[in-house]
């Protein structure tokens, strides 16, 4: 079963807030990190690059999960189905 089918969505919360940032994470990486090492900046610029996006993910991720958090059973719903179209 997952969160869209649950009686109640509102239990598995923190769990997905935690898919729902580490999702945000990979595809940070996946989209932006990766294609700009490919490119080949150099060490200082990709070094930046790397804290720069450490920085962006951790403030993001903390803002998903209070967002996340506060959430009631039908956003839940909306935004798991949302996730699950895009993994599709």
């Amino acid at each position: 079963m997952y969160l869209g089918e649950s009686p109640d969505p509102k239990a598995h919360r923190q769990a997905f807030a935690d898919v729902a940032v580490e999702l945000m994470s990979a595809g940070m990486d996946y989209y932006i990190l990766q294609p700009f090492k490919r490119a080949a900046p150099g060490l200082l610029t990709q070094q930046t690059a790397n804290v720069g996006m450490a920085g962006a993910v951790t403030m993001i991720g903390t803002v998903m999960r209070t967002v996340i958090l506060r959430m009631d059973g039908p956003q839940l719903r909306s935004l798991s189905g949302s996730l699950r179209r895009l993994m599709s």
